[in-house]
């Protein structure tokens, strides 16, 4: 059954909802675990879409969130701002309002914004920026204006997520590495997982998290990623598997700068959606001792998320 979308809006045409009835997860997910990526989606008739989005999605409310967080054996989440609201960042702060302490929130701003706008996030949850670099979601913001917001909002104690694809990082490291601030890779920088994992597009990327220790990365979205498969559903539970290889390596080379989320709802899936439960089940693959899941789930996102 098709999920809806309320307001004055439309979905986009082909819109993938988000999967009903996920499994309950294989996986024993350590206590504490956190869900660092997810995003909440309006609902459309109370928290409105901006004007300038790239696509309009079904709603997904907090409560479906925060049921689904239950339903999985999270603690917490982290919730991202997502694209469609543009730089209203007014449904995650009520979401990080209405969960008890349980969530965190990486917001997106402009320029225009006031220090007690930024006060006022704080207060709620807000933990980070996000600065989305993938041209086919967002407008291009000037790298000025993003360095001038990176500055105000380190004083804070934020940091900086940043969504790129894996072509793009030549052009964009001198940016990125002038920040102030913790970095947070999301989903890897987009690898092609096609290509070998000891191949030179995927070695720049862990060069890149070598030579300068504030990189993290997000180890999520093998859906996104994946190539050949198998995909999350009907049970299974060796899914995305072109996509360990990649997760892997860094939640190794890297354990103590590694997050996972689920990124709930999915935006913009074009091929399928993932059974939640079945996503929750591939960490085990990318993370195969107690130790690294204890880290990548739990130590890690407290630490950037809650230890301030």
């Amino acid at each position: 059954m098709s999920k809806p979308t309320t307001g004055d809006f439309t979905k986009t045409p082909g819109w993938m909802d988000w999967f009903t009835g996920p499994a309950k997860p294989r996986f024993q997910l350590p206590a504490g675990a956190v869900d660092a990526h997810c995003h909440v989606f309006g609902p459309g008739d109370e928290f409105p879409y901006a004007p300038e989005r790239k696509y309009t999605p079904c709603d997904a409310s907090k409560a479906q969130l925060f049921a689904l967080r239950d339903h999985l054996g999270f603690d917490r989440n982290v919730i991202v701002q997502a694209t469609c609201h543009g730089a209203d960042n007014r449904a995650l702060v009520d979401a990080l309002l209405h969960s008890n302490g349980k969530a965190r929130g990486v917001a997106t701003v402009k320029r225009s914004v006031s220090d007690a706008e930024l006060q006022a996030m704080h207060q709620a949850g807000v933990r980070g920026v996000r600065f989305n670099f993938v041209k086919r979601l967002v407008d291009f913001t000037p790298k000025d204006e993003l360095m001038e917001i990176a500055a105000r909002i380190a004083k804070l104690g934020w940091h900086v997520v940043i969504y790129f694809e894996a072509v793009d990082l030549p052009e964009l490291w001198d940016f990125f590495t002038a920040l102030p601030t913790t970095v947070v890779v999301d989903h890897m920088g987009r690898p092609d997982v096609s290509l070998p994992v000891h191949g030179p597009q995927f070695e720049l990327f862990r060069k890149f998290m070598r030579q300068h220790p504030l990189v993290w990365s997000k180890v999520s979205c093998p859906e996104r990623l994946s190539v050949t498969g198998p995909k999350a559903l009907n049970g299974e539970q060796n899914a995305y598997r072109d996509v360990i290889p990649f997760a892997r390596a860094i939640v190794e080379e890297f354990p103590d700068r590694v997050l996972w989320g689920t990124d709930w709802p999915h935006p913009n899936l074009k091929d399928h959606m993932p059974d939640d439960g079945l996503l929750v089940d591939f960490i085990p693959h990318i993370a195969p001792t107690a130790e690294l899941q204890q880290k990548l789930l739990v130590d890690n996102p407290a630490r950037l998320y809650w230890n301030q």
